[in-house]
């Protein structure tokens, strides 16, 4: 009976050693997670900064022509009346 006893007794202290130890490091285990994760964040947020190209629409050559103009396969244009 004294050994039932004296392992329930060593249990509960070691279990509660654990508690009490796990409630101190826990949050400093946490707290280095999410401060990892936020510089990931930080960085990829910097290197797509970095990458983006500015913005605006760059033409190097414009072909001369007829403005305007038609092309053959459209045929020809018949102005029509509406009908009543």
């Amino acid at each position: 009976m004294p050994e039932i006893l004296s392992f329930l007794i060593t249990a509960i202290l070691v279990l509660y050693i654990i508690r009490s130890l796990a409630r101190i490091l826990m949050p400093m285990l946490f707290q280095s997670v999410i401060n990892r994760a936020q510089q990931q964040q930080n960085s990829q947020q910097n290197y797509r900064q970095q990458s983006k190209p500015e913005a605006g629409v760059k033409v190097d050559y414009i072909p001369k022509g007829k403005k305007n103009a038609v092309p053959d396969s459209e045929g020809e244009f018949i102005d029509y009346e509406e009908l009543k």
